[in-house]
């Protein structure tokens, strides 16, 4: 077993140990469950003894992500729209369909803003005919380019709704919105996960997926030049995909709080300079830095608020960046050498 399989393996049973006695025998459906987050979502669910649905398109993952599961959950080859769950029972809805990468929601608006309106009521309407509880996968993109800073949850957002953007940002605000209505209008437990930057083992590099975290790290390990939007000022707070999903499971168990909105991130800040820095340096890389026009509405800083996290959740990051940034680079070090993902049923920690 190579060494980024055990990363993930024991980051997997570690939470499976935290949360399965919640989730043993509940049924779960995973909407976008093939993508970075919702494939950690769908081991920790199997590792727990949960009988998951997968559903996925495969616009954004090819697959692999959830490969080592397919014997052990239930994969819905489906875009959301159209998807037909009539016949289905949850316990526990996580929608978390649409695309998440600036570069590639701009050139799929459409799709983007579809899967964030018609497939959100679609789920929000299997949740009312099931009396499931659904989380729904917000960002922190809703605030735009924030104002207040830290962000805290009563800050209304700072957003263009006519810029290259908003087909995400606008799209997730009124995903936000059609939530809180049918929890007033027809009583759905629904629970909102404002996730600031997520990164980890798994999270896409390539192409026009490619966050700046991970495309920082696969340019620095293939020796070419760190490419930088704008000045590198920008700022952003990095959180590692275990915390992350942690509090994501925290907002899902918390009973009576149906319309709980609550920030998901870290809230250490860092801007894009000190980031590539710091990639080229844990990577011992000799890549230099090259700078381009920044895109139009990104934010200038971005920094989660989490005291709400901390006071209702429990819930706070527990891996620092050092630590979070070395495990993510011998995944991609790994990946980029052709090492497969690994079969969990066959691996003893």
């Amino acid at each position: 077993m190579e060494n980024d399989d055990l990363i993930i393996l024991k980051d997997v049973r570690k939470l499976a140990d935290e949360f399965s006695q919640e989730f043993r025998n509940k049924g779960i459906l995973v909407t976008g469950g093939a993508g970075f987050l919702g494939s950690w979502l769908c081991d920790v669910f199997v590792e727990s003894g949960a009988d998951v649905d997968c559903l996925d398109n495969f616009s954004t993952s090819t697959g692999k992500n959830i490969e080592h599961l397919k014997n052990a959950l239930t994969l819905i080859n489906s875009n959301i729209e159209d998807v037909n769950l009539e016949d289905k029972d949850y316990d526990y809805i996580f929608h978390f369909s649409s695309r998440a990468s600036p570069d590639e929601y701009i050139h799929h608006p459409i799709e983007t803003m579809t899967a964030n309106s018609t497939g959100t009521m679609k789920m929000l309407d299997l949740a009312h005919r099931r009396n499931s509880r659904l989380v729904s996968a917000s960002t922190s993109e809703i605030y735009g380019d924030a104002k207040v800073v830290p962000t805290p949850e009563t800050y209304y957002g700072n957003t263009n709704s006519i810029g290259i953007r908003s087909c995400y940002d606008e799209g997730k605000r009124y995903a936000e919105s059609l939530c809180m209505a049918y929890m007033r209008q027809k009583k759905v437990d629904v629970r909102l996960a404002r996730i600031f930057n997520s990164y980890g083992p798994r999270i896409r590099a390539d192409g026009l997926y490619g966050r700046a975290l991970p495309r920082f790290i696969r340019q620095a390990l293939k020796g070419e030049p760190i490419t930088i939007y704008g000045d590198g000022n920008q700022t952003r707070s990095f959180c590692y995909v275990t915390d992350t999903i942690r509090g994501i499971l925290k907002l899902s168990l918390i009973k009576n709080q149906s319309g709980l909105v609550v920030n998901i991130g870290n809230p250490n800040e860092m801007t894009i300079l000190e980031l590539a820095q710091k990639i080229i340096e844990k990577t011992g890389s000799e890549s230099r830095l090259s700078f381009g026009p920044i895109m139009q509405d990104d934010p200038l800083r971005r920094c989660a608020d989490i005291r709400k996290a901390r006071e209702v959740l429990g819930w706070a990051p527990l891996v620092n960046f050092d630590d979070g940034i070395s495990r993510t680079i011998d995944w991609f070090r790994s990946q980029l050498a052709g090492n497969g993902i690994p079969n969990f049923s066959q691996v003893k920690a």
